[in-house]
């Protein structure tokens, strides 16, 4: 039995089992290392308060905003080229290091310069240089992750995901106990990515001793063309991410912010979804992109099986938004629910695009990707301005709500130019759960139950009708565990 799981989870065999087995890890990790973290995040909110949890997240999102230059789609560019060939991740590394180094000062020189002249809170800009530190080095840690991806070995990114997290917890947990100021917070953060990006590297020590042997000049410009459309799209999702905070912290108090913050961090665990189910796939996508019948087929399972996650989600996000801000951060957080409610109604479309924006990379469409981060980084600033200074927090969700559904319909018609997708036919099975879920928890509030039965009894009654229709998607998903469980 044991051989059998170390089979299934550690080597790669079939594209299906690889792909299953890197799905895994990646949420393996993620999620592990998410919940593990969760754990500081809602010990932080609760100890610092909002307007302090303000000042640390406004200065987390100005640093995420910025340091965004520092590789703008480098390590995609690495993780594309070794699926194709592993032959040259050497060279990519020794040379896109190089890069990422250059770009990393450079970006930061530029940041402190602007920084007095973007930030009206001192607080802020007391945490700023500690911040772009650990933003920095997080950064280093995801360009050594993109190697291990092209290796298809998500095992390895998983590992160094839970370490980091467990010394970001530690240190992070120590200095709040200790000092209790959101100082002594992203000093405790610094250590712990710090530890994970040392270990990031580990399994690469051999290229960073041949560096000089391997750097290659010649790749300079061939990695920043392709880079550049994969960098809008980076840039983009920061925008999408980071700028809402910002000018809510413009136009608003900074303990809106940290109103806001408190439903956005939830927000962020549930989106790492389609953004570790697109990294798993992206080897593959690359792999399939010169046979339209597999590669199409994968992408439809993708996007329905993102739309049976990503729906239900949103349902129960935007009716549970209330009871779920309170057992996560206590009433004091209270009044950022309804701005977390519009939030969960991103979870849709913002399923689907990164599955979208990877497929067209995959088929080295990346230029059109350009026209997307232009859409999400102009809507939302334009949304924000439109309705930040009207409704606040609740109008900072609402512009990501209109942003998040306008690019996703454009990426979906842009990929339909490529190839023919079509998924249709195969939503009802979907929609009729989801329709018998939103009954169900609204049925189920009126008994004033719990928030935490509810959404267990909900999500349970969703799976039972899925699997009642018999629906393709579901059944591709759960069949194989329930075949390993009972082989077992």
């Amino acid at each position: 039995m044991l051989k059998q799981i170390k089979s299934i989870l550690l080597e790669n065999k079939t594209a299906r089992q690889t792909i299953a087995k890197n799905t895994f890890w990646l949420f393996f990790g993620n999620i592990s290392s998410r919940l593990i973290k969760a754990g500081i995040i809602i010990y932080a909110a609760r100890i610092l308060g909002a307007e302090e949890w303000g000042v640390f997240s406004y200065a987390l999102s100005l640093a995420a905003f910025f340091t965004v230059f520092t590789d703008f789609g480098i390590s995609t560019v690495i993780t594309r080229e070794s699926a194709k060939d592993l032959s040259v991740q050497e060279k990519y590394f020794s040379t896109s290091i190089a890069i990422k180094l250059a770009t990393t000062i450079v970006s930061i020189v530029i940041f402190l310069v602007l920084a007095p002249f973007i930030i009206k809170q001192k607080a802020v800009m007391a945490l700023l240089p500690i911040i772009i530190l650990l933003v920095s080095l997080d950064g280093m840690r995801d360009f050594a992750a993109s190697l291990s991806r092209a290796w298809e070995k998500m095992e390895i990114e998983a590992a160094i995901q839970i370490l980091t997290n467990v010394a970001i917890v530690i240190g992070g947990f120590t200095a709040l106990f200790y000092y209790r100021t959101s100082y002594a917070l992203s000093v405790g953060y610094v250590i712990g990515v710090g530890i994970g990006m040392l270990a990031a590297f580990v399994p690469f020590r051999r290229y960073i001793k041949n560096i000089r042997q391997t750097f290659d000049p010649k790749l300079i410009r061939p990695i920043l063309s392709a880079s550049w459309p994969i960098g809008m799209l980076g840039l983009m999702t920061a925008t999408m991410l980071n700028t809402d905070t910002i000018m809510i912290g413009w136009f608003r108090d900074i303990t809106d912010v940290g109103y806001y913050s408190a439903g956005l961090r939830i927000a962020q665990i549930i989106f790492m979804i389609p953004a570790l189910f697109g990294t798993a796939l992206f080897p593959s996508f690359a792999k399939f992109a010169h046979d339209k019948a597999r590669f199409t087929h994968a992408l439809e399972r993708s996007i329905l099986a993102l739309l049976m996650i990503g729906i239900p989600m949103a349902i129960g996000g935007a009716l549970l938004a209330k009871d779920i801000i309170y057992i996560v951060y206590g009433d004091q957080y209270l009044a950022g629910s309804f701005a977390f409610a519009i939030m969960s109604l991103t979870f849709i479309a913002g399923f689907l695009a990164p599955i979208l924006g990877n497929a067209l990379f995959a088929l080295n469409k990346e230029r059109k990707l350009f026209t997307y981060a232009a859409l999400g980084i102009f809507g939302n600033f334009f949304f924000n301005l439109l309705l930040i200074p009207r409704f606040g927090i609740a109008g900072a969700a609402f512009s990501t709500l209109l942003t998040q559904t306008i690019i996703t319909v454009y990426l979906s018609k842009k990929l339909k130019q490529e190839i023919s997708i079509s998924i249709r036919k195969k939503l009802p099975n979907i929609l009729t759960a989801s329709f018998i879920l939103f009954m169900s928890i609204i049925s189920l509030a009126l008994l004033e139950l719990n928030a935490i039965i509810i959404i267990i009894a909900s999500a349970a009654l969703y799976g039972y009708i899925l699997h009642l229709l018999q629906d393709p998607t579901f059944k591709e998903i759960t069949d194989p565990i329930l075949h390993h469980m009972k082989r077992a």
